[in-house]
């Protein structure tokens, strides 16, 4: 099994919910939800004028096939949960979910990039993650977790 790092967030519908229903479906799937966050809130970022605030939340899961494997459930989850097959990352959505860190491997294919290229820019995804990995070290970076979040507060 392999521990990695994912983010729920959405701004459309009922996403408490949506969360709710997209952790038991994938629960379902082979994935084992070891930690989850609070749902927090944070305005968007780098999306069209007038998108809503999004809801978020951090989860530290275990999954026992590769990277690749998980992104596709991943995909398949959010298109489940009505996002659209062609959406642009600049748009709303009823679920988008991250794979944050895989275990410590870094992967940089053409269709996944870990660890997730700007999350150690991104208050919204840090200040979740201090809640259930903090002392987690960025096989990049080599920073914690909670360092990253220092830099950026």
């Amino acid at each position: 099994m392999t521990t990695a790092h994912i983010m729920f967030g959405g701004n459309i519908g009922d996403v408490d919910k949506t969360f709710r229903d997209a952790e038991e479906f994938l629960s379902r799937n082979g994935v084992v939800f070891e930690k989850r966050s609070r749902i927090g809130s944070s305005a968007p970022v780098d999306c069209v004028p007038g998108t809503p605030d999004f809801k978020d939340q951090a989860f530290v899961i275990s999954w026992n096939r590769s990277a690749e494997e998980l992104l596709e459930l991943l995909q398949h989850t959010e298109k489940l949960f009505g996002r659209p097959e062609n959406h642009r990352s600049d748009m709303s959505r009823t679920l988008d979910c991250d794979i944050i860190f895989f275990g410590n491997e870094v992967i940089n294919t053409p269709r996944l990039t870990i660890p997730h290229p700007r999350m150690h820019q991104r208050m919204f995804v840090l200040e979740l993650m201090v809640e259930t990995a903090p002392d987690f070290i960025h096989p990049v970076l080599n920073k914690s977790v909670k360092e990253l979040f220092d830099a950026l507060y």
